[in-house]
């Protein structure tokens, strides 16, 4: 019996409806979203402390092993951020030690999925390289999907414009190995798109001659795209 490559195309994508739109990235299991005086709340309840320096609220606690700064980032008042600072600066061996820690601690948590290799050398000079050639350190991560959040209405409408609608039945019945590549690259495409609104990132940031790591837990569903210009 024949399957029919949209129901196979359908099939692949569906773990991906389920979290096309509610689902989203989640701070010490709080998610990245709502109202600040709500996120507010939350943040105090794991145990961080405000506080206020030039007239700006932050946080005070401990964050993996860490004492940190946390802030709360919103745009039209809804969370798209949860920034946290490094209090001590370290130096240049230390940093890179604690950066390359954080890169093995993230790609040993099955909740997270990289797609580079962003560690650096112990030989590097990142000094040298951040401050003749501007070189900037990060490392990217997204958090897995929520297999309980479903929202299917928009990722089928997608599936339908980008692949469905470029194709007639038979073409879907009887791919080539080109066509098969293409839709394939489309599905990819979708999942990295949708992957990229849970972005876990950091830096390495540099003050007087220390350096200290800067964290951003990032829902991109709530990020400004220019609809207030």
């Amino acid at each position: 019996m024949k399957i029919r490559l949209s129901f196979i195309v359908v099939s692949l994508l569906l773990p991906i409806v389920m979290f096309a739109q509610k689902d989203v990235t989640t701070f010490l299991g709080i998610p990245v979203d709502g109202f600040r005086s709500e996120m507010r709340k939350k943040i105090i309840a794991k145990g961080f402390t405000p506080n206020t320096f030039d007239g700006t609220e932050y946080f005070e606690g401990e964050f993996n092993g860490t004492d940190v700064h946390l802030y709360i980032v919103t745009n039209n008042n809804k969370v798209y951020r949860i920034m946290l600072s490094d209090v001590k600066t370290r130096n240049e061996a230390d940093i890179i030690i604690r950066f390359n820690n954080l890169i093995h601690q993230f790609e040993n948590n099955q909740r997270y999925i990289s797609i580079l290799d962003e560690s650096i050398p112990n030989s590097e000079d990142i000094s040298y390289e951040m401050m003749v050639h501007n070189k900037v350190y990060e490392a990217h991560f997204y958090q897995k999907p929520d297999y309980n959040k479903v929202d299917t209405v928009a990722l089928q409408n997608k599936i339908q414009q980008q692949i469905l609608s470029k194709y007639t039945q038979e073409e879907l019945d009887n791919p080539s190995e080109k066509q098969r590549e293409e839709i394939l690259n489309v599905v990819l495409k979708i999942e990295f798109e949708l992957l990229s609104k849970k972005s876990v990132w950091f830096r390495i940031c540099e003050l007087y001659g220390e350096y200290y790591i800067t964290m951003y837990y990032d829902n991109e569903y709530n990020h400004a795209d220019g609809e207030d210009l």
